[in-house]
């Protein structure tokens, strides 16, 4: 038995794009052919296998190609090019309502996605059990399913799409719907399906997902395959690529512009002057850098428990003798999570006028719950309670953070000092 389960070898994806409706008759109506029509390619030349008891992680921004891609594999959608080879038992679970009858209930449509899968009615209802526990929706499992909420239709289908005993899974970011406790006892459930040695090919914006639980990633963009390869790898560079400015090529580091004191390496600081601010600006933050102080590569991707460096550049058009400077991480809600700055720390520091100066901290970085984090960076004078603010920037840096652990879901990870136990 192949160890290669899925095959893609060129796959194209087009779609004709017309001006207004009538082009389109014109275009089948005319005796020369004619093109009223641009095409729009939803992916180009896509090609890939995947192992048996593998797991591929697909990422990329809305509009990439990734819900296409999937749709190809589970025979959804036909590709213009290329071919598909996919072997084995196949169960999906792709965007919202997919494969439902809105108008049975929740138990006619177990009964009739069994039906599509080749299942007899008898053998669904072996499964029946399992599928109840695992959707845990009660008496809504004998209405109507379009009377159900999408949370609701997720823990069906997800339910039914496990219980069948796929040698496949592919599943188009639907978990996203579901609360808190059913997406984690569905990761639980991945999980255990992965070390039973299927096969799941799943579509998701969490980074920590494709860290946690994926052997293999793909980055699509613009319908093609920009990177494979290793999770942590691939994360990085799409990271990297949608938190720089559009355009950046991946792996370009900012302009440096300044020199380490105590290496010599450059420290890659790139300008703020695009970021939200406010203040008198005579004191003025023009450069920042969130970067290992190792590599002096910047910081766009962390699990927690590095080392880090958190510069800036700032320029002084006053003498300020009581100069304070710091930075606060803030959660994608706005939370204030961490903050330091000099005077809290009893590091007093005085600027003259026109002057260039650096500040920079240097700390371990927390273990933090999953997720997307900015920096906010301020300039001020005087005191913590009583002071001038010069300088103060909304978003001067923003990063993610991606457990590799089990503590992806925590705020913040305490750390003991010591830890005891006594049996009695």
């Amino acid at each position: 038995m192949s160890d290669i389960v899925i095959e893609i070898n060129g796959v194209s994806k087009a779609y004709k794009l017309y001006k207004k409706p009538s082009d389109r008759a014109k275009e089948a109506l005319n005796p020369f052919r004619k093109k009223y029509h641009q095409d729009f390619y939803a992916l180009q030349d896509i090609s890939f296998k995947v192992q048996r008891g593998e797991t591929l992680g697909i990422i990329g921004k809305n509009g990439s190609g990734k819900s296409t891609l999937l749709k190809i594999l589970t025979e959804v959608l036909t590709p213009s090019t290329g071919s598909v080879h996919v072997q084995g038992k196949v169960s999906s679970l792709l965007e919202l309502g997919v494969g439902f009858n809105p108008e049975l209930t929740g138990l006619e449509n177990i009964y009739f996605n069994g039906a599509i899968l080749g299942y007899t009615k008898v053998e669904m209802e072996k499964k029946l059990k399992d599928i109840l526990n695992f959707a845990d929706i009660g008496e809504f499992i004998h209405q109507a399913v379009k009377t159900y909420s999408s949370g609701m239709q997720v823990r069906l289908a997800f339910a039914v799409a496990i219980n069948v005993n796929p040698e496949i899974l592919f599943i188009d970011e639907a978990l996203s719907v579901g609360d808190i406790r059913f997406q984690l006892k569905c990761m639980r459930k991945l999980r255990e399906l992965k070390e039973s040695g299927k096969t799941i090919i799943f579509v998701t914006h969490d980074m920590g997902a494709i860290m946690n639980y994926c052997s293999r990633a793909i980055w699509l963009d613009d319908g093609r395959i920009q990177s494979s390869g290793l999770p942590e790898k691939v994360c990085k560079e799409y990271t990297a690529f949608m938190t720089y400015d559009q355009g950046t090529q991946i792996g370009k580091i900012p302009k440096i512009n300044s020199k380490d004191g105590k290496n010599g390496k450059a420290i890659p600081f790139q300008s703020v002057a695009h970021c939200s601010s406010f203040g008198e600006k005579n004191v003025e933050i023009t450069d920042i850098a969130f970067y290992d102080p190792i590599t002096f590569l910047p910081i766009k991707l962390l699990e927690g428990g590095e080392t880090v460096v958190f510069a800036a550049k700032i320029k002084s058009l006053i003498k300020v003798k009581d100069f304070i400077f710091g930075f606060m991480v803030t959660d994608e809600y706005g939370n204030n999570i961490i903050g330091m700055n000099n005077y809290l720390i009893r590091q007093g520091a005085e600027v003259t006028k026109n002057e260039l100066v650096i500040f920079a901290f240097e700390f371990q970085f927390p273990k933090f719950k999953d997720g997307h984090y900015t920096l906010v960076t301020s300039v001020a004078e005087g005191s913590q309670l009583n002071h001038i603010q010069h300088h103060w920037i909304h978003d001067a840096h923003h990063f993610q953070v991606v457990s590799t652990r089990e503590i992806g879901k925590l705020n913040i990870l305490l750390e003991p000092e010591n830890v005891k136990f006594i049996r009695q």
